[in-house]
């Protein structure tokens, strides 16, 4: 759990940002944020804790105006938007910051996280600091790592309980490099897309599934247009909270500090709405008709694709973070 110690951490983060940033600026500030997620995902009710608790710790003085469900485009189009500053703050999955800050492909790995406490561990410790810093060259500021969670299958096929039954199934993943490679290991063809036109492509056949964690497939209506569900399990998938870096910059001290401050306290808050929900997620998927296969072989899924794909990411960026990541779940 994010405590006292990670706002502490958030503090120094500040200081360091406030040195190296623009002339602060005293005036009431309003933020755009846009994010991928529907209104009834708990990404969006952890983005309304957010904004609550910016006006809370400003005074209202600070106003964090909220589009949910890619109101503001898709979450390739909402990160550019940050970039050049059109828009202020931008939450989406892990996988879309890999194509320009590719050392964050590690927090895709599948089956690199033991557990949820394994996931927290590594984002709220040195490794995840190392990779919020990775970010910052290409002109946007860190301010948390928020969550998706485990992922796992649906499709419209046949039931998955283990790695044969992928083979020639059309899946929707995200673009990063260590999803694709897993799901072409399994014999799958993977399909990146931005996560806002699967609804439509799995209604119209154009794939057969896709994955992701159940939470979000519930709240995101995709029991409406898939039969089978699987509990895979078989990645974690981090959100980071960013924001563009100049407008960071501009702010002065107090409000850098109260936008890091909510921002890890609304991670905290999303995590434990994850946690509170997924088995109602879970009935009301199964009430709406689907089939859920609760005990997939994950061994035989691990053994596929751990491997292969840690060695595709240490042989482009070392393995000091990933042997560090490993370690976590010992701590």
């Amino acid at each position: 759990m994010i405590d006292r110690r990670q706002l502490m951490i958030a503090s120094a983060i500040v200081a360091g940002a406030c040195a190296a940033g623009a002339p602060a600026l005293a005036q009431d500030v309003t933020l755009r944020f846009g994010h991928y997620a529907a209104p009834a995902d708990t990404a969006h009710k952890a983005a309304e804790r957010f904004a609550e608790l910016v006006a809370e710790k400003s005074g209202g003085a600070m106003a964090i105006e909220v589009f949910p469900a890619g109101e503001l485009g898709n979450s390739p189009t909402m990160l550019e938007g940050a970039r050049l500053g059109t828009i202020d703050l931008v939450l989406t999955g892990n996988p879309y910051f890999t194509g320009f800050a590719p050392v964050l492909n590690l927090l895709d790995l599948p089956f690199l996280f033991e557990s949820d406490a394994h996931a927290y561990a590594v984002l709220d410790g040195e490794v995840g600091q190392a990779l919020m810093d990775a970010i910052r060259p290409s002109g946007l500021q860190g301010l948390a790592f928020w969550e998706l969670g485990f992922r796992s299958l649906t499709n419209n096929v046949r039931p998955i309980r283990e790695p044969a039954d992928l083979k020639g199934l059309k899946l929707r993943t995200t673009p990063n490099p260590a999803h694709i490679k897993a799901f072409e290991t399994l014999g799958a063809n993977p399909t990146p897309m931005p996560f806002t036109e699967v609804y439509a492509a799995l209604q119209t056949g154009t794939i057969d599934g896709q994955e992701n964690p159940v939470n979000h497939i519930y709240a995101s209506k995709l029991q409406e247009v898939q039969k089978y569900l699987s509990l895979t399990e078989h990645a974690y998938t981090a959100a980071p909270l960013v924001m563009n870096a100049m407008r960071f910059n501009s702010l002065t001290d107090e409000q850098k500090q109260i936008l890091h401050e909510a921002a890890l306290e609304a991670a905290a808050y999303e995590r434990q709405l994850n946690d509170e929900e997924e088995a109602g997620s879970l009935e009301g998927m199964r009430a709406a008709g689907m089939e859920i296969i609760e005990d997939p072989d994950r061994e035989a899924f691990r053994d596929a694709v751990a491997d292969v794909t840690r060695a595709a990411y240490v042989a482009e960026h070392g393995s000091e973070l990933l042997d560090k990541a490993i370690a976590a779940a010992k701590d």
